[in-house]
């Protein structure tokens, strides 16, 4: 049974991967200090004897027993609401928190995955973005706090690929949505499902147009576990490359909630990318990996999961 660390596990996404490392036969330990996930996405998980949690900071103390054949660092706040109120927190999560499990793998002689971003790539000027592409980030930016603690974390990682020889994945996630979103985690497809489900108006900035493309969270799981199994060290892009302006999502949801809810334009905020697609040649080649789950399918999926949610509240 292989022995697998993940920090930041009760977060979205980290909750879908403890679940899936568990049905392929891990022992996970679960870490977080629960700022922004939460217990109850692990909750159906905590008498499972495959599972442990432990709330930790990951950038003040790490120290485990026994062995650890993988290490995992998803810890961050990952959405602009979050890491704007957080922006120490975040800064500090992608240095000491990543030097903190870069170390611990080290010492374990452990396989390291970084979950990296598309907010690498700042506002692109090439598109779709591939790996090969350095980027357009504004370093002192209000986003600048997410985006060059990723950067950094990237550069840490490869560091200690090239001179401590650490066997190291780094994945630059693109947006990816579903089930266990915080309704108020200021995320595009989990404000325009709870502003829709409310029958409130839906709030897009700008004028719409911007892009942005968007990843069901089974097919991001897929794609991260067959990359942690690989043996690529190079980063990869994993994302769904069919790309929509924010205008046409929001209309998508509106008709798939119903309802009275109309859209409402507010201003642009400062460095919000004006693009964003991945370029999935490098995962298609090497990980045989593609998204399958459509647009209509997921948003469906995670409409009935906020209702849910609105509902157990009322």
């Amino acid at each position: 049974m292989p022995r697998t660390l993940i920090t930041g596990g009760a977060g979205f996404l980290g909750s879908h991967i403890c679940d899936r490392l568990i049905r392929d036969g891990h022992e996970v330990i679960c870490l977080d200090n629960l700022i922004t996930g939460r217990m109850e996405n692990v909750a159906h998980l905590l008498d499972h004897e495959a599972f442990r949690f432990i709330k930790l900071d990951v950038t003040e103390y790490l120290d485990i027993d026994g062995p650890v054949d993988h290490v995992l660092h998803f810890a961050s706040p990952a959405s602009p609401v979050d890491y704007q109120r957080l922006p120490i927190q975040t800064l500090k999560v992608g240095s000491l928190g990543t030097h903190k499990t870069l170390g611990l793998a080290k010492a374990k002689a452990a396989r390291f995955l970084l979950a990296s971003t598309s907010e690498v790539y700042g506002d692109p000027v090439i598109h779709p973005q591939r790996e090969d592409y350095w980027g357009n980030v504004n370093p002192i930016g209000p986003r600048g706090v997410y985006d060059e603690a990723k950067r950094f974390a990237e550069a840490m990682t490869m560091a200690y690929h090239r001179y401590h020889g650490l066997d190291t994945r780094i994945v630059r996630i693109f947006n990816t949505y579903g089930p266990r979103m915080r309704p108020n985690d200021g995320r595009v497809v989990s404000n325009f499902i709870n502003q829709a489900l409310r029958g409130q108006p839906l709030t897009v900035y700008g004028d719409g147009s911007q892009t942005r493309s968007f990843c069901y969270v089974s097919d991001m799981v897929e794609g991260l576990y067959r990359l942690l199994m690989s043996s690529e060290v190079d980063p990869i892009n994993l994302g769904n490359p069919k790309e929509f302006t924010v205008v046409e999502l929001a209309h998508m949801v509106l008709r798939a909630v119903g309802g009275p809810s109309t859209i409402e334009f507010y201003p642009l905020p400062t460095d919000d990318p004006r693009i964003r697609q991945p370029d999935i040649g490098r995962a298609r080649a090497r990980l045989g990996w593609e998204p399958t789950v459509e647009i209509t399918e997921g948003l469906a999926r995670t409409i009935h999961y906020f209702r849910g949610q609105l509902e157990s509240v009322n």
